[in-house]
C-alpha cells in the first residue's frame, strides 16, 4: 500500500477518536502536523514502476530514477528468415542454436561481428518471428544499461518463456561498468547461468573493445619461438571468448548485392522489366554510399519501387 492511502486512513481514524474525546487535543494537533509532513514526502516519492505485460513477444529495458523494468513492445519490427539473402551459413547456425534453446537443450550465447548492414540484427528479429509462438521472447538492452544485466536475468529467470537478451552494435571503451557485468552474466559469476536466458550480441569489433598498436608491445617471446599476448590483449579477448558461437558477416559481392536488390523489388511489386532497368541506378546508389550491403539494397528498392510501381 502506498503512503497516501495510509495517511488518509490514519487521518480518519484519529478524527473519529477526537470526536469521541478519546485522545487529547494536543495529540490530535501533532497527528495533523505529521499528516501534512507525510503528504509533502509523498510528493517526492518516485511513482510506481509499470507492470510488465508478459503477453508481449518483445521488450525493452527502461530506466527511471535508477530503477528498471521491462517495457513491452507493441509494434515489433517483423522480418522473415527468407528475407535475408546470401547469409545462408549464418542463418543455419543461429537457427539451430535457437531451436536447441527453446527445446531446452544446451545452447550458446552468440556474438555476430562484421560488415555493417549485412543482416546481423535482422537475423535476431527473424528468430523471434519464427519461434515466438513456441515461447521465444526478445529483450532489447542498450549498451548504456549493460550493467543491469544481472537484474534483468533475476526478473525473467523463473518465467516459463525463453528469453534472448539482444544487445545491438555492442562495444566498450576502457573502464565501462557494463563490460564487467556482461562477463559475469556470460560466464564466471558465482550464481549458475539461467537455462531460459541467452545473450545475442552484434558488434563491428570482433573483441568488443578498441585495440591499439601499443598493446602488441606487451607480447612475450619465449625461447622456443612461441608468442604470448600481453595482459591487456588477454583481458580483451577473455570477453569475446565467453560467447560460445562467433558468426562473421562479410561485405557482399556485386552480384550478391544485385540479387538482394532484385528480391526486394519483387517484394514491392516491380515488374521484370522494371527490375532489369534498375541495375545501373542500383550500382550508383551503392557507390554513393560506399557500401554494397543488404541494408543499402533494401533502401534502394524502396526508392525505386516508389517511383516505378
Amino acid at each position: 500500500m502506498r503512503a497516501e492511502p495510509k495517511i488518509a486512513i490514519m487521518s480518519l481514524y484519529y478524527s473519529r477518536l477526537l470526536e469521541k474525546h478519546l485522545i487529547p487535543t494536543e495529540l490530535a494537533t501533532l497527528v495533523s502536523r505529521a499528516e501534512r509532513v507525510l503528504a509533502q514526502l509523498e510528493a517526492w516519492l518516485p511513482p510506481a514502476l509499470p507492470e510488465t505485460d508478459w503477453s508481449a513477444h518483445a521488450f525493452r529495458w527502461r530506466k527511471r530514477a535508477n530503477r528498471g523494468w521491462l517495457d513491452a513492445v507493441q509494434n515489433v519490427s517483423v522480418i522473415q528468415s527468407a528475407d535475408l539473402q546470401h547469409i545462408d551459413r549464418q542463418k543455419e547456425i543461429i537457427d539451430r542454436n535457437t531451436r536447441q534453446f527453446i527445446n531446452n537443450k544446451p545452447a550458446n550465447n552468440v556474438l555476430m561481428t562484421g560488415a555493417r548492414g549485412t543482416g546481423k540484427s535482422s537475423l535476431v528479429k527473424a528468430m523471434l518471428a519464427a519461434y515466438a509462438k513456441r515461447g521465444l521472447r526478445l529483450i532489447e538492452v542498450d549498451k548504456a544499461d549493460m550493467a543491469d544485466l544481472g537484474d534483468i536475468v533475476d526478473i525473467v529467470i523463473k518465467r516459463p518463456e525463453h528469453f534472448i537478451i539482444f544487445c545491438d552494435d555492442l562495444s566498450f571503451e576502457e573502464g565501462e561498468p557494463g563490460y564487467k557485468a556482461l562477463k559475469s552474466v556470460l560466464d564466471g559469476a558465482i550464481s549458475a547461468s539461467s537455462d531460459n536466458v541467452l545473450i545475442y550480441a552484434t558488434s563491428n569489433r570482433r573483441h568488443l573493445m578498441p585495440e591499439f598498436m601499443s598493446e602488441n608491445l606487451e607480447a612475450k617471446h619465449l625461447p622456443d619461438g612461441e608468442v604470448h599476448p600481453g595482459e591487456t590483449v588477454e583481458e580483451k579477448i577473455s570477453l569475446s571468448e565467453r560467447f560460445g558461437l562467433w558468426l562473421s558477416f562479410y561485405p557482399f559481392k556485386q552480384d550478391d548485392y544485385l540479387d538482394i536488390v532484385n528480391y526486394w523489388l519483387k517484394v514491392h511489386g516491380c515488374s521484370k522489366t522494371s527490375i532489369t532497368a534498375s541495375r545501373t541506378e542500383a550500382l550508383q546508389w551503392a557507390l554513393e554510399r560506399g557500401s554494397r550491403s543488404g541494408r543499402v539494397a533494401r533502401q534502394f528498392a524502396r526508392d525505386w519501387a516508389a517511383r516505378h510501381v
